[in-house]
């Protein structure tokens, strides 16, 4: 199969269902209007909340959501053929991940910039809230971990890709000073971009030359210390303002991202690859080497961003509704960054599915496990020696999505010599994806922490609060970076990507709830049905982790504590959902029988009297 009409129908489905579904949601279900006033501009206060030009705050927001999921999760699911995790990607995605993101972002505007449990707290009530921020804290630990493990499989005895990704923190941090403090009052876009692009340029080629000189050990680091300098990143781009790290790094990370995908969707249109994977492989009934579990319901958790995530209801609720100028942004930000992820898992899909099976599955199985399954490399044994590094058995997805995407990129006119530059370049492509979704979940998760604190103390509830900000972000870094220490991708992935969906779930119940409480519950049915479908398929999934992956480590010597610690996790998991959702439908109940809704869902008035304008399409 040619990938031309896949990739061209991929394009028409996003640009048909943000020209006219957003617009729909926008306008009917939740009535965007720039004279509502934004957090950004009531509570400013140049740390957290600070109005931000869309197209800033754009790249903020995709870096901070696009992270392993997009890339991960479909060259994972490709074990189960093409035709599956490209369905979910691009259908899910239009009615079920856009919209939460668009209508968790609209509410946490319109309350002040607040969590998602603090929204599920005023919309369903302080139970509700309550859960809802325990299950969030656990369940962004886990999904941090999950992205994290990614970077280390990839960064590991790599000196190139570290060179790269390191530089690209000095560059953030001038391009922060440069944008937002050196024209008092105004936000500089044109000069510090350019900088960046230059110097990101020169340091994918700088560090090439590094690699080849002697000094390359300096910056070979094993996986454990990969974790380590992660964790202290991580840390340090938490407490830090958002506008001098977490701000221009996303930003200039999205031009990396962008352009990226833009020249692969060009590569794909030139050189049309063929997909050499069947529509449905032998695997969906289970058995796989990748996937242990059959095709319902692991594909809607293995695809664990690129569909619907529900990390992204946290970032929809955490730095971002803090930074949007205008209401009617949220559209664009909300439902339009969404659509580019799920683009992105549409290519890495292909590039995944355009190598040969035996290739694929030898880079993604250990060599025990490819030597059962009857099949034989093509291109791998050539493809290692142009690149420079041992391909095969380096399993986790990032590897055989690199392999993919050099492999297109090395058929387009004079591109075929640089192939060691494609396949570095796409992992520093995957690494910049992950670690600039760390960077911001860390920030969230020390949010909803400093709210379940703040409980106890009043003081961990003001975000500008140092002490606070340390000591709750130093939790968050011990918890995930624990995880990723003592775990691997066959434990992490499947509790983040149930975790994350059941995130979603939780999400979607409150978005739900929100359209309800503000009088528009003949909406309500654009957030119900997709929380039915993923609440169900994610549940079905979770309970199955438990019995078939995490219990059975209960009698491997040494995985003892690591089987109870992720059973522990997922049952808390999957009681925490049943508990939110339970609650939500008593308040839909009270609702519909004349209960009064609470006046944060209408968000503050609207500047001029009169009837409320509709948000522009």
């Amino acid at each position: 199969m040619s990938t031309f009409p896949v990739m061209l129908g991929a394009l028409c489905v996003f640009a048909l269902g943000y020209r006219y579904y957003s617009a729909f949601i926008a306008a009917k279900a939740l009535v965007l209007d720039d004279r509502r006033a934004t957090p950004a501009h009531t509570l400013e206060d140049g740390h957290d909340y600070i109005p931000t030009p869309r197209w800033v705050l754009f790249g903020h927001h995709f870096a901070a959501i696009a992270g392993a999921g997009p890339l991960v999760g479909p060259t994972l699911a490709a074990q189960f053929g093409f035709a599956p995790g490209f369905l979910w990607l691009v259908i899910g995605a239009v009615l079920a991940g856009c919209v939460q993101d668009c209508i968790v972002l609209t509410a946490s505007v319109r309350h002040k910039g607040r969590s998602l449990s603090d929204v599920a707290r005023t919309e369903i009530g302080p139970f509700a809230g309550l859960v809802a921020m325990i299950a969030v804290l656990f369940i962004l630990l886990v999904t941090l971990a999950g992205l994290g493990i990614v970077v280390v499989n990839a960064l590991a005895g790599s000196p190139w890709g570290v060179f790269t990704i390191g530089s690209t923190i000095p560059i953030a941090l001038i391009m922060g000073l440069w944008m937002f403090r050196s024209h008092a009052g105004k936000v500089t876009v044109a000069g510090p971009s350019a900088f960046g692009v230059v110097f990101l340029i020169a340091a994918v080629i700088g560090g090439h030359w590094f690699s080849e000189t002697g000094a390359a050990h300096v910056l070979t680091f094993s996986p454990h210390q990969i974790c380590f300098l992660m964790a202290i990143y991580g840390f340090v781009a938490s407490v830090l303002p958002v506008w001098l790290l977490l701000a221009p790094r996303d930003y200039l990370s999205t031009y990396v991202k962008l352009g990226t995908i833009a020249v692969l969707i060009i590569g794909i249109l030139i050189v049309r690859p063929d997909i050499q994977f069947p529509a449905f492989t032998q695997f969906v009934h289970g058995g796989g080497p990748i996937i242990k579990g059959k095709l319902f319901p692991f594909l809607f958790v293995t695809i664990a961003c690129g569909a619907i995530s529900g990390f992204h209801s946290l970032v929809a609720s955490g730095t971002t509704p803090k930074m949007i100028d205008k209401e009617t942004d949220v559209r664009f930000i909300g439902y339009g960054a969404m659509a580019a992820e799920s683009l992105v898992g549409v290519l890495a899909l292909i590039a995944a599915t355009s190598m040969h099976p035996g290739d694929y599955f030898a880079i993604n199985s250990t060599p025990e496990v490819f030597s059962r399954l009857g099949l034989h490399t093509v291109n791998l044994d050539t493809l290692s020696r142009e690149v420079g590094e041992k391909l095969a058995g380096r399993t986790g997805g990032a590897v055989s999505l690199a392999v993919g995407m050099a492999q297109i990129f090395r058929a387009l006119p004079r591109l075929d010599r640089l192939v060691a530059y494609w396949y570095h370049y796409a992992i520093m492509f995957e690494a910049l994806f992950i670690l600039t979704t760390v960077d911001a979940g860390t920030r969230v998760a020390r949010y909803v922490l400093q709210e379940l604190l703040g409980k106890v103390n009043k003081n961990f509830s003001n975000t500008a609060w140092l002490p606070g900000n340390l000591i709750t972000t130093l939790f968050v870094v011990l918890g995930w970076g624990y995880l990723i220490y003592t775990g691997t991708i066959s434990t992490i992935w499947p509790l983040f990507g149930t975790g994350n969906q059941l995130l979603a779930t939780i999400a979607l119940s409150v978005c739900t709830t929100f359209l309800i409480n503000m009088g528009k519950a003949r909406y309500a049915w654009i957030t119900a049905i997709p929380m039915c479908f993923v609440g169900i398929t994610t549940v079905t999934a979770g309970v199955l982790s438990i019995r078939g992956i995490f219990w059975p480590l209960t009698a491997q010597p040494g995985q003892e504590f690591t089987g109870y610690l992720d059973s522990a996790l997922m049952a808390i998991f999957i009681a925490g959902v049943i508990l939110v959702v339970c609650s939500a439908f008593r308040r839909w109940l009270a609702v519909w029988n004349g209960a009064p809704a609470p006046p944060e869902a209408f968000g503050p008035p609207v500047a001029a009297s009169g009837e409320i304008r509709m948000g522009c399409c």
